[in-house]
């Protein structure tokens, strides 16, 4: 099944994959099988399927080489990504250090709109700003934002702390050059998606005591801590996307000494004082071994004193914003995490915003759950 699906073209493979899951929902169920139910959470059948046709063809990341797992990821944008989001216009830039960047600037937005800085996952190891472009073209088209997609250093080429370091100078410079990119300095959000959503994190936690700081940190299903196994890593181990193995794999290349993993630069959930961060919007998914410890963190958040909000997609895996052109309930996962930026954006201009529900209004009819007490 494997050497079948490599020797059809990839614009081919995405066709059929797109028209595999516009069939009817019946259809759909009956080709993923039985539901599968766990931890009192039940896979969302589209999520159910997508795992079916990655079992049947043989793609893992982890156990092969660095090379031919970053080729793989290229390869799923186009699988799992769908067509390409317009109107989006893009600028490719080089910031300080030879860091590649990306601005993405949807329709005709004016100038001195916000900004969010993102950083893509990949388990520091894969992913690129390529990888990411549609997540980014979506992000930018749904919050009514720009977006500046960073390409830092990856392992094991350039392990820990190259990445931390290219993310600082990043937000850095983006700050320091706002009004040349279009956007409002004081706007300006901080983001990112599994690896990335940790160095958001770190990025934030660095910058806390500074003049530039986020008004708001996104971040979807985050790696926020490497010392601790807990409940949702031995629950979803394998089966899920991201396994306990790929996991191990990504980490011996990013950070190989144990003895560094504790750095809160590695796992901001072992940060002392956690204040410092902006008001916070954390997705999770409820089929993912990363679920357990980015709960913790949004709740760490939260007795830190900063507005958070939690949101558990409980049928889905690990990556859900990479895939939304395949299926519904990707889409409106990440169809709310945009709102919930536009949504911390607009209150950021009047400062933080007061410990309270949000409501589907306020989200564009996408609700996000509460502010963490």
């Amino acid at each position: 099944m494997a050497s079948l699906a490599q020797s059809v073209p990839l614009h081919w493979q995405a066709k059929m994959l797109r028209a595999l899951f516009a069939l009817p929902t019946p259809v759909r169920r009956l080709l993923a099988g039985t539901p599968v139910r766990l931890d009192g959470q039940t896979l969302d059948v589209d999520a159910q399927l997508l795992l079916k046709m990655q079992q049947l063809t043989g793609t893992e990341l982890h156990g092969t080489s660095v090379a031919a797992a970053r080729a793989s990821i290229r390869g799923g944008r186009e699988l799992v990504g769908g067509p390409t989001i317009e109107p989006v216009t893009t600028k490719d830039l080089l910031l300080p250090n030879d860091i590649p960047a990306r601005l993405y600037r949807p329709g005709e937005l004016p100038e001195g709109s916000p900004l969010l800085v993102f950083f893509h996952g990949g388990g520091f190891v894969i992913g690129d700003i390529d990888s990411h472009d549609q997540l980014c073209r979506f992000l930018a088209r749904n919050a009514g934002v720009r977006v500046l997609s960073v390409g830092y250093r990856l392992a094991p080429e350039d392990p820990f702390p190259a990445a931390v370091d290219d993310c600082l100078t990043a937000f850095k410079w983006a700050a320091a050059e706002a009004t040349a990119l279009g956007a409002d300095p004081k706007l300006i959000a901080l983001g990112g998606d599994s690896a990335g959503g940790n160095l958001a994190a770190v990025t934030a936690l660095q910058v806390a005591s500074g003049n530039a700081r986020p008004v708001f940190l996104l971040l979807l299903y985050p790696t926020v801590d490497a010392t601790t196994r807990r409940r949702s890593r031995d629950l979803f181990a394998d089966g899920y996307f991201l396994t306990d193995a790929g996991m191990d794999w990504f980490m011996e290349r990013y950070v190989p000494d144990p003895d560094v993993r504790p750095d809160p630069r590695v796992s901001p959930l072992l940060a002392e004082d956690l204040s410092g961060l902006p008001p916070t919007y954390i997705a999770t998914a409820g089929f993912d071994p990363l679920r357990d410890e980015g709960e913790l963190f949004a709740r760490r958040v939260a007795e830190a004193g900063v507005p958070v909000v939690l949101r558990r997609h409980e049928g889905l895996f690990h990556g859900f914003a990479s895939m939304t052109g395949l299926g519904r309930g990707f889409k409106e996962a990440t169809l709310e995490a945009a709102s919930a930026l536009r949504t911390g954006l607009a209150i950021g201009r009047n400062g933080r915003p007061r410990r309270k529900a949000v409501n589907a209004e306020e989200l564009n009819g996408y609700p996000v759950g509460e502010w963490l007490a």
